[in-house]
């Protein structure tokens, strides 16, 4: 069993170990990633019979040659990358994988904790703690009728989700706004937490929740393992939200989630059509009503982080100043500066 280098290295240091490994994996339908950090890989008279990866807190990639499948060489695959993700620090292990391969992973003390239909399941290794993290919520549950959500990314914050926020606040006896903790945007989880909290000061029925793992991202959801663009994108809604909706909206008592209407980006306005078809249909847990909010425009075009992020890019301060709060323009003229200084 050997330990590869992350992608990057493969790919510049040694391409062909990089495309023997993609080959591997394309054997198998599946691909290798952009975010794996590490690759293992099991080799059998030079030839690899076997694979997986770490990427963050996600193991993926795990594959086996057929003609070795039986003979518990996944599990030892699995094994050692949990190993390794716990010489790391990450004790906290997610995968996702198809649902006839729970199984597989349950041996390994995996647990399935949301599933989209027969394409994909999402599991980790406690029966505890998504259980746990929902008594965690359950603590800053406020008295009220209608309680609100947000999840925002906020790359960066503007102040077009100033506005989303204190429109939902007005509309609910208590709001609770949940930030994306994924680290692939372009400014770091730790930046936009600290935006967002300058950014929605005075506004009192908030509760600012730290990122939680259980908000699935789709920057890092993995479609390794599905084809079909279309396919990945629904399943990431599909696992998602049923997390929301079964666990973290009921801990908190959740009767309303908001969104911003999306009049540039199809995919987020496909995410907030299916979140509506998904939170809204009745079902074992309580329906959650979603409230689409019109999104604030400045200078006849709405205001958004993609927009903020092109102006920031040509340093376009003049034009950045009516989109954004004080904190958030402070914040980018002196990113601004430091990376001049580091040029």
């Amino acid at each position: 069993m050997k330990r590869e280098k992350n992608e990057s290295d493969i790919k510049t240091k040694d391409p062909r170990r990089r495309e023997a490994v993609d080959l591997f994996l394309h054997q198998h339908q599946l691909s290798l990633e952009a975010d794996c950090e590490i690759v293992i890989v099991a080799e059998y008279q030079r030839r690899i019979v076997g694979c997986g990866a770490i990427a963050g807190c996600v193991l993926k990639c795990i594959a086996v040659d057929p003609s070795l499948q039986g003979e518990g060489l996944s599990l030892k695959l699995l094994t050692e990358l949990m190993t390794l993700a716990y010489e790391l620090g990450r004790s906290e292990l997610f995968l996702f994988t198809k649902p006839y391969n729970a199984a597989l992973f349950s041996c390994a003390g995996f647990w399935p904790i949301a599933r989209a239909g027969d394409r994909a399941v999402l599991m980790e290794n406690s029966r505890e703690r998504l259980a746990r993290y929902c008594r965690q919520l359950r603590m800053y549950r406020q008295p009220g009728e209608k309680i609100g959500a947000i999840v925002m990314n906020a790359n960066p914050f503007t102040l077009g989700h100033r506005w989303l926020v204190e429109q939902a606040a007005r509309q609910c006896d208590w709001l609770h706004l949940f930030v994306v903790k994924e680290d692939a945007s372009f400014f770091s989880y730790q930046d936009r937490v600290a935006l967002i909290e300058q950014g929605i000061a005075g506004i009192d029925n908030v509760t600012l929740h730290p990122g939680s793992a259980y908000l699935i991202s789709r920057a890092t959801f993995p479609g390794y393992f599905l084809k079909d663009k279309g396919v990945v994108d629904d399943c990431h809604c599909q696992i998602d939200l049923q997390l929301f909706r079964e666990h973290l909206a009921p801990a908190l008592g959740v009767t309303h989630r908001f969104v911003g209407s999306e009049p540039l980006c199809e995919l987020t306005r496909n995410y907030n059509l299916r979140m509506r078809q998904l939170l809204e249909a009745p079902g074992d847990a309580p329906t959650i009503e979603v409230v689409e909010l019109a999104r604030v425009e400045k200078e006849g075009a709405p205001i958004s982080a993609s927009r903020v992020r092109k102006l920031y890019q040509q340093r376009q301060w003049s034009a950045i100043e009516p989109l954004v709060p004080p904190g958030t323009l402070a914040f980018l003229m002196h990113l601004a500066e430091s990376e001049r200084q580091t040029a």
